[in-house]
């Protein structure tokens, strides 16, 4: 693109020249958005595979989902797959779990179902603390209303103008918004309810932003209208399919797939004309592509108009940018709070285990101890810890043999690399631990004698899996300073034409964030500053 001599209206084109880097679900989503808006896209993934984080490991008959594992916000979801001309009820077999998880806590013998149904969980909380169930409706309502609001004014925008501080939606909940992310999620939870069961099973959604319900801003309090309305779904399959059918549509919307190519550099020249954005003039920078590696290892290069990189935005930052054109430097990374690490563990395991759900959370006594060990300065990993399981096949019978279990454990750990990886002994170590802890707590004595398939991954293999800054298996933590607005901007402020997609920045964590952050590019190349989601098509 040449440089102009003076300035002049801008229409920005729509038939551009674009690489995406990295084929995880934001990456699909980028590519796929945009070859949909007549852009002529190619898509570079660093692995054999796309999915990214999304990803799914096989042997002797299991499938094992590799990453996420709860599918919320269903009208996200939908309203992707619809820009893209399609619907979710086409590309996948979606079922509503019933129940959506259960608790079991350490300390309590009785495991807690959460159903997607209000008034069920109305009463199990009523049950647990006798008279609660009015507090219960103020709890809920005041999440539906901030989920509705933070749906329709901050999660579609680039905040490129303050409109959507100044709706009336948001000026008659101006002191409520404040006080939201000013306190801490467990201290407004206190509020309502004092059972300490009651304020973990409110607390936990923290851990899927990345945080701590004594650090997450209590403005996620909205997660709860998600999980205690709406409920839990599951794509029967593998969250694999939602990849296959993402790539799927890419590809027929125009999208070059290039797997095993990493990419060593955005390219850039000096001088030139920015058209995009909504914005022009003159810049000192621009984007020009990408320099990369194939999968036989020889160096490449792909010119470009617009360069997207939905791959961890430190990675993008630090490493494929020269120090003098990064908006965000090594040295800005110090003050930044990474999400958890995590030790996966996938088994398994010879007959039915009746005493999990699809989706179990096992809650530790000692709870905010628990998160000091994780994200407090001197961070470790307790021997008695808080952790997840999945067990799809309860669900899904084609992800282990007839007459097996499926299991998917989360333990989550210090984002350190320095904890290891597959095959090192402070994983396995984890791992053992936390066999023996679900065995222990759900009562089945014989669990680490019925496995018949074993394997842990820890940090270190996010780092090179990924390039996940500090092994973080989730992003950014969502703190007050790494929220909203505060999150930072979806495009390079000195490389111009250069975004950002995915988990690493705004809106945030979690598959339907990833999805939005999509479509936020897709309105930074329209010039769209409008506070809501995209039009969809019509029928």
């Amino acid at each position: 693109m040449r440089a102009r001599g003076r300035a002049r209206d801008v229409t920005v084109a729509s038939n551009r020249s674009v690489v995406v880097i990295g084929g995880g679900i934001a990456g699909l989503a980028t590519a796929g958005l945009l070859a949909r808006d007549g852009h002529s896209v190619t898509l570079l993934e660093k692995n054999a595979t796309v999915g990214g984080r999304t990803n799914t490991w096989e042997k002797d008959g299991f499938r094992f989902d590799v990453g996420p594992s709860w599918y919320l916000m269903p009208e996200v979801f939908d309203h992707f797959f619809r820009l893209m001309g399609t619907s979710a009820a086409e590309q996948l077999e979606l079922v509503k779990l019933d129940p959506g998880y259960r608790v079991i806590f350490e300390e309590y013998r009785e495991p807690v179902d959460i159903v997607g149904d209000r008034e069920r969980n109305r009463r199990t909380f009523e049950r647990i603390e006798p008279g609660s169930g009015r507090n219960f409706d103020r709890y809920v309502e005041s999440a539906r209303d901030t989920y509705a609001v933070a749906v329709e004014k901050f999660l579609y925008t680039n905040f490129e103008t303050f409109s959507s501080f100044r709706t009336p939606a948001v000026l008659r909940r101006a002191g409520k918004l404040v006080r939201l992310l000013l306190q801490p999620l467990n201290s407004f939870a206190s509020r309502y309810f004092s059972d300490p069961r009651l304020l973990r099973i409110l607390g936990y959604p923290a851990v899927f932003l990345g945080s701590s319900p004594f650090q997450a801003p209590a403005m996620y309090h909205l997660m709860s209208h998600l999980d205690l309305t709406d409920g839990v779904y599951y794509p029967q399959g593998g969250f694999y399919r939602l990849i296959e059918a993402m790539a799927r549509l890419a590809e027929d919307a125009g999208v070059t797939i290039v797997t095993g190519a990493e990419v060593t550099e955005v390219t850039t020249t000096t001088g030139g004309w920015l058209e995009s954005s909504g914005r022009s003039g003159p810049v000192v920078t621009l984007a020009t592509g990408v320099a990369y590696a194939d999968a036989a290892g020889s160096a490449q290069t792909l010119d470009a108009e617009v360069v997207v990189s939905a791959a961890d935005l430190h990675h993008t930052e630090t490493a494929l940018l020269p120090p003098e054109l990064q908006t965000r430097p090594e040295k800005s990374w110090e003050k930044a709070v990474p999400g958890p690490g995590t030790v996966l563990v996938f088994l398994g395991v010879e007959g039915e285990l009746p005493q999990l759900q699809h989706h179990t959370l096992f809650f530790a006594e000692r709870w905010q101890d628990n998160f000091e060990a994780i994200y407090g300065p001197d961070a470790g990993v307790a021997e008695r810890t808080s952790l997840y399981v999945c067990q799809p096949s309860v669900t899904d019978p084609a992800v282990a043999p007839a007459g097996s279990s499926n299991l998917f454990v989360l333990v989550p750990v210090p984002s350190d690399p320095g904890l290891g990886g597959e095959g090192d002994a402070r994983v396995d170590e984890i791992a053992h631990n936390a066999i023996d802890q679900i065995a222990e707590w759900a009562g089945i004595p014989d669990l680490r004698e019925r496995i018949v398939v074993q394997r842990a991954i820890g940090p270190r293999d996010f780092e090179r899996d990924y390039h996940s800054w500090r092994g973080t298996a989730l992003g950014l933590a969502h703190t007050t300073g790494q929220s909203a607005f505060f999150r930072g901007k979806n495009e390079s402020a000195r490389v111009g034409n250069l975004y950002y997609a995915g988990a690493t920045t705004v809106p945030g964590i979690g598959l339907p964030m990833c999805l939005i952050s999509a479509e936020l590019v897709l309105k930074r190349l329209r010039g769209d500053r409008t506070d809501g989601p995209v039009a969809e098509p019509k029928a």
